[in-house]
Order: C-alpha cells, then sequence, then structure tokens
C-alpha cells in the first residue's frame, strides 16, 4: 500500500491532476535549466527575489484596499502565518531512520564492490563506470536530469495511454474473432490480473 506522499507523486507522474502536473513540470524543468545557465547561488537568490515581490506586491494591495475600504480583515496571510510549520520529533526520527537505512545499505555495497567480493558485480560495476566516462563527456549531470524530469512525467503517461488504447482496440477483436468462452476467460484475465493483460499485449 502506498503511503499519501507516494500517492500523490504518482499522480503527480501520471497527469492525474493536470494542472497541477503541468505547474509542477514546468517548475522543476525552469528550475533545472536556470542551474544549467546560472550559479546555484543566483538560481536562489532569483528564485527568493521573485517570491518577494509578489508577497510584497500582493501586502502592499491588500493594504491599500483595506485602507480605502475601511475594512480591518487583517493580515492577507495570516492563515499560512499561523500554520503550524515546524518538524516534529517523530517525524525527524522516522525520516533519520529511513536515510540511516539507506546510508547503511550504500555502504554496505560499496564495500562489497569495490573490494571485490564478486568478481562478476564488481567487472559490471567497472563496465557500468566505463560507459558513464562517455555519457559524462557529452552530457553533464544537469542536462542528464533535465532528460530525467521529462522523461519521469512524461514517458510513463504515454505508456499508459499506449496501453489504454491496445486494450480498447484489441478487446473487440477478441470477443468476435475467439469463441465464446475463450473471450469471457480473456476478458476476466485483462480486467483482473495485470500480468495476463501485459503478456497479452505482447501477443
Amino acid at each position: 500500500k502506498l503511503s499519501h506522499d507516494a500517492l500523490q507523486v504518482e499522480q503527480l507522474v501520471y497527469w492525474r491532476e493536470p494542472k497541477k502536473s503541468a505547474v509542477a513540470f514546468g517548475v522543476s524543468l525552469l528550475v533545472l535549466f536556470a542551474v544549467a545557465t546560472l550559479s546555484v547561488i543566483s538560481v536562489v537568490s532569483y528564485l527568493l527575489l521573485a517570491s518577494l515581490c509578489v508577497t510584497i506586491t500582493f501586502r502592499v494591495y491588500k493594504s491599500v484596499i483595506q485602507a480605502v475600504q475601511k475594512s480591518d480583515e487583517g493580515h492577507p496571510f495570516k492563515s499560512l502565518l499561523d500554520r503550524d510549520v515546524s518538524v516534529s520529533s517523530e517525524s525527524f526520527h522516522q525520516l533519520s531512520e529511513k536515510f540511516l537505512v539507506y546510508l547503511n545499505s550504500f555502504i554496505r555495497q560499496s564495500r562489497r564492490l569495490l573490494l571485490v567480493e564478486d568478481l562478476v558485480d564488481s567487472v559490471k560495476l567497472a563496465g557500468v563506470m566505463w560507459v558513464m566516462t562517455y555519457i559524462g563527456a557529452v552530457f553533464n549531470g544537469i542536462t542528464i536530469l533535465i532528460l530525467g524530469n521529462a522523461d519521469a512525467t512524461q514517458i510513463d503517461r504515454f505508456i499508459e495511454l499506449v496501453q489504454t488504447r491496445m486494450e480498447e482496440t484489441f478487446q473487440p477483436i477478441s470477443n468476435q474473432h475467439l469463441p465464446h468462452s475463450l473471450s469471457v476467460s480473456l476478458s476476466v484475465c485483462l480486467s483482473v490480473s495485470p500480468g495476463c493483460r501485459t503478456g497479452y499485449q505482447e501477443l
């Protein structure tokens, strides 16, 4: 069972909510392009400056409106200022434990591969690193992140659409040309078993 955060990520990746996915994709792509052309310090400074320009302008605008209308609505960001954004000790310990698990696993795997506990795995790692030297000569890290960002938000959605279209296309054909009992069994299999659906699509 996926956690709440994992479900939100899945909804963004598969464009369940197009507006949120478009905003997330556009912002992440803009930040990556900015980092590719500017320094990280400049990107952070520009982002904070843009945020301050928006919030200060909105605060001044609301203050002028309240002065003209002689209303007392209070601070425009009061609901956000009153919200508790502190990290609880329980959440911190959970994150620390998860990070510690991944860190220990990384250390064990690195030791096993670098000290050649398994010759085949170490040779595979050497081959991968050799290929990465050629990739690094063509692409830098930011370029790979930009391509990965586009792949994560577009390719998965494209594959899902293709699978849906294939099911819609081949389902009537199977119902017309296959025996009735086999067609019913195939329909049940496609609707229940993802593995059966994948195998049927390959056929």
